[in-house]
């Protein structure tokens, strides 16, 4: 087995990154389409924030969002019965030697980036961010 070259070993290699970014154009172009038989996925508006791949490429994580609000549970629901459907999808449209279990989570991190973002505002922390500021001269 060939040795990576990086600083981090626990980084994912180029070859998880590229192939996770062709999965996540192939489950954002299936849900561009819509076309689902489930009447919860039929209409959703579904977005896929980002993929991890496992190091052996056999598991993907997809992180989805709703277009400006959080996926309702019957929408994961749906999801995760029809797994088999966009497992198949996958394997069509992206060329590798097993098909990858997909895996769904909710995308939290516009959330979090709000959250930070309300915390940063509060005048005690902006403050404290200004005082810091003035004491490297800034």
């Amino acid at each position: 087995m060939a040795k990576r070259h990086t600083d981090n070993p626990g980084a994912p290699s180029q070859r998880q990154l590229r192939v996770a970014e062709e999965v996540r154009h192939a489950l954002a172009a299936i849900f561009e389409r819509g076309d689902f038989r489930d009447p919860d996925l039929a209409n959703a508006r579904i977005t896929v924030t980002e993929v991890r791949a496992s190091p052996d490429l056999r598991h993907m994580t997809a992180f989805i969002s709703g277009l400006g609000k959080d996926v309702p549970p019957e929408q994961f629901a749906a999801l995760k019965r029809a797994h088999a459907f966009l497992r198949g999808q996958v394997a069509k449209n992206v060329r590798l030697k097993f098909a990858p279990d997909l895996h769904f989570q909710p995308d939290s991190a516009l959330d979090y980036a709000m959250k930070i973002d309300q915390l940063l505002r509060q005048p005690q922390v902006a403050q404290d961010l200004v005082a810091e500021k003035d004491d490297k001269g800034e």
